[in-house]
């Protein structure tokens, strides 16, 4: 017999083959569930088999039914509060488990509404995902609600709702039931919220950390004012403050006696905090940001004047002492104090602030509270703006000089001239050297600048003297630090300009203050002693308002004195001024003591003929000021040489 393809026959007699069920196909969930909702899963698709009728694979009809009731059993008896709902929302069964937790009959619970029974419903966001589970278009959804249990308790429960297999076959997603589980997480969440505690607040002080401060401080940020709540005035002030010497408690009694003190001063500030809350809207948060530096943030600012009392109440706590562990310490603070809008202000802006309050206080003596100056703050950008451009300024030319003209008190002729850089800023304009030679000392850009300065002024008064041949050459006067003494060859230098330009010695002269050359020894006294070998005159300027130390005198090589300004100005006879006679002495003594020692003197500040004639019989041989002319650019020096007399 051949075979077909339809293959071989069984034999005569067999039984036919059993029809095997088709396979029904299931969804696997695209989701993976979390800890604590896998036997929930589990159940899901067992009661997906059992409660709705349908069958397992390979498993009889008889079988199916015996093992359905066994996922009945199962579901009701399960300890996880569960129930089967519809695509409406309706619970079609509920297990005993979650009629305990709502304290409800399980029977009582069918065709009720599960999103009213567990507030699902309370927030557009959760509903919606709710319902797309529902309706087959979403896989799984998962929410956490807070819950109040029969026996008066609250808990929190996380709900999942997750999709049933589809039964009978071929039915759409959207009419298949649903099966909704609650879990118990009341103790994870507290578990959660004792890790947070712990990781927002400080251990030794028990105060909120730097941390949840700056937490606390965006969410009032980004929290907009109310005009009928608690944010109507939209205001937001801080205190922030450090400890005046908490290095040296530390240092001398140890971390532990140190740790107390903090603990000790973070009790304080709360009392202080606490005592304001009861005056005054809106709520206060006192931190511990680290170290010796704590703030309080006023959510609900009422005006700086709210801040400063607040700040005043801290330093009288704090000025109390401290007893600890036998120790009597007494300590003090200083409180940087800012209040402002909310709108336009960040988290960054209010601490950058803060910060500079708190170190203006400390450089205004410490123990004390400062309030937020914007013009204040204004200067010390402008100033660090300065600070930051001054190097590149030199080298993009942005300085140029001015000379004011050194006049002889006899006969009003120009002997000389002081170079005064200015700095032509692109974003200042023109500033004058009080506004930056300070910045450049501090930075050591002196050296550079001071230099350009000395070359430009050396040229140019050798210009002058080539372009007026007939006329006695003027001598040239510059300003030097005394960090260019300290931090650079001021010899080598000095030497190298004047034979580069060709300028004698002798029409060179150096100022530098009273308060620069006192005490000079080593280095600094060596190099003056030089440059005056050289040829050079060395001057004093500002004389009589340093050290005033005659000492230096005899020992330093000094060729000219130039009296200070607040000398000249008791001169004033015009004008209705009032002269002051003792100025006049003191003035007639230097002049009479200088010359004496061999010295010429220069008046500064010279404003009125009145105060040039006074000056010229008491014996100043020049004089410098305003009567005469102020800086001018050096074109204008050409036309006044060998004009006399030069005054007004």
């Amino acid at each position: 017999m051949s075979e077909t393809s339809e293959g071989p026959r069984p034999p005569a007699g067999a039984a036919p083959p059993t029809a095997r069920p088709p396979v029904t196909e299931r969804h696997t969930d695209p989701v993976s569930a979390q800890a604590g909702n896998g036997a929930a899963d589990g159940i899901a698709d067992r009661a997906g088999d059992g409660l709705a009728g349908g069958t397992a694979d390979g498993i009889g009809g008889s079988e199916a039914v015996g093992r359905g009731a066994d996922y009945r059993a199962a579901f009701r008896v399960a300890t996880l509060p569960m129930a089967v709902v519809d695509h409406e929302g309706l619970i079609l069964t509920a297990n005993d488990a979650l009629g305990a937790l709502l304290g409800a009959d399980p029977m009582a619970l069918t065709a009720q509404s599960a999103s009213d029974l567990l507030d699902v419903s309370s927030d557009g966001r959760t509903w919606h995902a709710y319902r797309e589970v529902l309706r087959g278009r979403r896989s799984r959804f998962r929410c956490t609600r807070r819950l109040k249990h029969p026996d008066g308790r609250s808990l929190w429960a996380e709900i999942t709702v997750a999709p049933m297999p589809q039964t009978p076959p071929g039915s759409s997603p959207g009419s298949c039931p649903v099966l909704l589980s609650v879990a118990d997480i009341s103790d994870r969440r507290e578990l959660q919220k004792r890790l947070r505690h712990l990781q927002m607040h400080d251990p030794v002080t028990r105060l909120p950390n730097r941390t949840l401060f700056f937490e606390r401080l965006s969410a009032a940020l980004e929290t907009p004012p109310d005009q009928d709540g608690p944010r109507r005035h939209g205001r937001i002030g801080l205190c922030y403050l450090d400890l005046d010497g908490f290095k040296a408690v530390n240092d001398t009694m140890g971390h532990r006696i140190g740790d107390r003190l903090l603990a000790a001063v973070a009790t304080r500030l709360t009392d202080c905090a606490e005592q304001e809350n009861q005056h005054r809207t809106g709520a206060s948060l006192v931190a511990r940001l680290g170290g010796d530096e704590f703030a309080i943030l006023v959510e609900e600012s009422a005006g700086a004047q709210q801040l400063t009392d607040l700040a005043r109440a801290v330093l009288t706590a704090l000025q109390k002492p401290f007893d600890l562990a036998g120790q009597r310490l007494a300590v003090s603070a200083s409180i940087g104090v800012v209040e402002r809008a909310v709108a336009g202000t960040s988290a960054t802006g209010l601490m950058q602030a803060a910060d500079t309050t708190l170190y203006w206080a400390k450089a205004d003596g410490k123990a004390r509270w400062t309030l937020f100056d914007p013009e204040r703050n204004a200067h010390r950008m402008t100033r660090q703006a300065l600070s930051s451009t001054l190097r590149p300024a030199v080298e993009r030319g942005e300085f140029t000089i001015e000379y004011q003209p050194l006049v002889g008190m006899a006969d009003g002729v120009v002997r000389g001239v002081e170079a005064l850089v200015r700095w032509n800023h692109p974003q200042f304009g023109m500033l004058s050297p009080n506004r930056f030679v300070a910045i450049a000392e501090e930075d050591g850009s002196i050296v550079q600048l001071g230099r350009w300065v000395l070359q430009s002024a050396c040229r140019q008064a050798r210009r002058w003297q080539l372009d007026h041949p007939a006329e006695p050459p003027l001598f040239i006067s510059v300003n030097v630090a005394v960090r260019q003494v300290w931090d650079s060859d001021l010899v080598t230098d000095v030497a190298e300009i004047l034979a580069e330009t060709g300028l004698a010695p002798g029409l060179l002269q150096l100022e530098l203050t009273e308060s620069a050359v006192m005490g000079s020894a080593g280095r600094p006294l060596e190099a003056l002693q030089a440059l005056s070998d050289m040829g050079v005159r060395i001057a004093i300027d500002d004389f009589g308002t340093g050290y005033s130390n005659l000492a230096y005198l005899s020992r330093l090589p000094v060729s000219v004195l130039k009296l200070d300004g607040s000398f000249v100005r008791g001169f004033r006879y015009d004008d209705g001024a009032h002269p002051s006679p003792a100025d006049e002495t003191i003035v007639e003594a230097m002049v009479q003591l200088a010359h004496r020692l061999g010295l010429t003197v220069t008046a500064e500040c010279v404003e009125t003929a009145g105060q040039a004639e006074r000056l010229r019989r008491i014996g100043c041989d020049t004089g410098q000021g305003w009567l005469y002319s102020r800086a001018v650019a050096p074109e204008r020096i050409a036309e006044l040489i060998g004009t006399r007399p030069l005054q007004r």
